[in-house]
């Protein structure tokens, strides 16, 4: 994801991103000057500054030509986190009453979907979890298997190289293959592919045939692994 594309998920549009980052090479700029620097029309650099103005990531400076100046990156991002965390908080105190359903088999898509499903996953731990992924993405998940151990619960992780975990059982396995298997609690299994892309796709359930079938798989990984405690 280039520095646009990361500008564009704090809620700007490209063509005010590209303006934003303008505007921070230069100090303050006007309308025109903007224009004649990104080849952008007028109309649009002129849309597109009221919006950088209205999200807080510009300010307008009066002077015989009117100038806009860009507000630090540190301090747009911050000042939009907290309004997100803001509007969090009220989404969660007035959500709508859950409809409780069964667990089914839901397809999770995207990396970064797959990614947040895992950090949710650890969240729920109780007891214990089996993990089997390549250490790339154990490491992404270090801090909290760390804590999850010290609060003393059960942590097995297989993968193709040692993490430094402390208070975990491992075991090396090979030929993983960008694969993942992952237990909570023995309720609740991911498993699929992950490769860091919007192709990847896995299958989440808490359904009692898939968390076995996955389970079966991880033990026969286990009987022939190097265990390391």
């Amino acid at each position: 994801m280039d520095y646009i594309d990361q500008l564009t998920e704090f809620g700007l549009t490209r063509q005010e991103a590209t303006i934003y980052v303008e505007l921070i090479r230069h100090g303050s700029m006007t309308g025109y000057e903007v224009s004649k620097e990104t080849g952008i029309s007028k109309s649009n650099v002129y849309a597109a500054l009221k919006g950088l103005t209205s999200k807080g990531a510009a300010v307008c400076e009066e002077r015989e030509a009117t100038k806009y100046l860009p507000i630090d990156v540190k301090v747009f991002c911050d000042n939009h986190l907290r309004y997100l965390d803001e509007i969090k908080d009220s989404l969660i105190c007035n959500q709508p009453k859950k409809v409780e359903v069964a667990d089914g088999y839901i397809t999770i898509q995207t990396y970064r979907n797959i990614i947040n499903k895992f950090h949710e996953m650890l969240a729920s731990c109780d007891k214990r979890l089996y993990l089997m992924a390549e250490a790339d993405v154990v490491s992404m998940f270090s801090n909290e298997l760390a804590t999850l151990a010290s609060e003393g619960k059960k942590i097995v992780v297989l993968s193709d190289k040692k993490v430094d975990i402390n208070n975990i059982t491992f075991y090396k396995v090979e030929s993983i293959d960008k694969h993942i298997r992952f237990i909570v609690d023995s309720d609740y299994v991911l498993t699929g592919s992950i490769k860091g892309d919007v192709d990847d796709t896995c299958l989440y359930s808490g359904q009692e045939t898939l968390v076995n079938l996955v389970k079966e798989t991880i033990k026969n990984k286990m009987l022939l692994a190097d265990k390391e405690v």
